[in-house]
C-alpha cells in the first residue's frame, strides 16, 4: 500500500501467481532469491517483511549469511535485481568485466544512471579488458569466437564516453586473466566466475552481502582492487 503496488505487480516480478505471493505477503517464508526481490522492490530490508528469515539465518552462522543467493547462470538474475543494486549505491559502484555487453542492453539509461551516481559523490569504477590487449585475445580464442570479443569490447565503451569526465567516474583497460566477473554495489557483490569456453552470460552467478567476519566478499573485493591497479585510463579518442 505504501508504494502503490498491486499483489499482481509484485507476483509479477517474482514471476508467480498472485495466489502464491498473496501467501508470502500474509507471512510465508519465500525462497532467498523471492525475498530479496520483494524487498528491494518494496525498498525495504527483507528481515522487515520476513522476521524470521532472519531467525534462520542466525541459526546457521554467519559464514552461511554471506551469500545472499546464487543463480545457475548470469542470464537469470532478475533484472530488477540489478537496477535496484544500482538505484540504492551511496558509496561506490564498481564493474570488472571484459565486455559487459549485458550491462548496458538490459539498460539502456547506464551512462545516465551512473553520472547521477556520481554526481551524487558515490566513486564510480568500470574496468574493462583492454580490446587489443592479450588476455582478451586468449579468451576470444577460448571461446572461439576469435576477435569477436575484442569488437564486443568497443561497442559497450562508446556508452561510457561522457564519463571519463566526471570528477568521480573513471574508466580503465585491464588485460589480466580474469577469473571471474565482478559487480559490486556498496555492501552488495555479483561475482560471475568464469567456466573456460563458456561465455560468462552462460556461468553460474553468486550474490554476495558484506558481512563482519565474512571472507567471500572480501577475496573477491581485494581481486578488483588488484587488476584496478594494473589498468590503464582509458581515453576514447585515442582507442578510437
Amino acid at each position: 500500500m505504501q508504494r502503490g503496488l498491486t499483489v499482481d505487480e509484485v507476483a509479477e516480478a517474482c514471476s508467480v501467481d498472485p495466489k502464491t505471493a498473496s501467501r508470502r505477503l500474509g507471512g510465508r517464508v519465500p525462497h532467498r532469491r523471492h525475498r530479496w526481490t520483494v524487498a528491494s522492490l518494496l525498498r525495504v530490508d527483507e528481515t522487515y517483511l520476513w522476521p524470521q528469515a532472519a531467525q534462520r539465518t542466525s541459526q546457521l552462522g554467519s559464514p552461511h549469511a554471506e551469500p545472499v543467493d546464487t543463480y545457475p547462470n548470469r542470464a537469470s538474475v532478475p533484472r530488477d535485481v540489478w537496477l535496484s543494486l544500482l538505484l540504492d549505491a551511496m558509496k561506490q559502484v564498481d564493474v570488472l568485466v571484459f565486455s559487459g555487453t549485458f550491462f548496458a542492453q538490459t539498460n539502456p539509461h547506464i551512462a545516465r544512471m551512473l553520472q547521477e551516481r556520481a554526481q551524487a559523490d558515490v566513486r564510480v569504477r568500470l574496468c574493462f579488458g583492454d580490446p587489443d590487449g592479450n588476455a582478451v585475445r586468449t579468451r576470444g580464442q577460448e571461446e572461439g569466437i576469435g576477435n569477436t570479443l575484442a569488437a564486443k569490447i568497443r561497442a559497450p565503451l562508446t556508452y561510457y564516453r561522457d564519463l571519463v569526465d566526471s570528477p568521480s567516474c573513471e574508466v580503465r583497460l585491464h588485460d589480466t586473466t580474469l577469473y571471474t566477473s565482478i559487480f559490486r554495489c556498496d555492501d552488495h557483490l555479483m561475482a560471475n566466475p568464469h567456466i573456460w569456453g563458456r561465455p560468462a552470460s552462460a556461468n553460474p552467478l553468486l550474490h554476495l552481502r558484506r558481512t563482519n567476519d565474512g571472507e567471500w566478499f572480501e577475496r573477491y573485493s581485494e581481486s578488483f582492487e588488484a587488476v584496478w591497479t594494473t589498468a590503464r585510463p582509458w581515453a576514447p579518442d585515442r582507442q578510437e
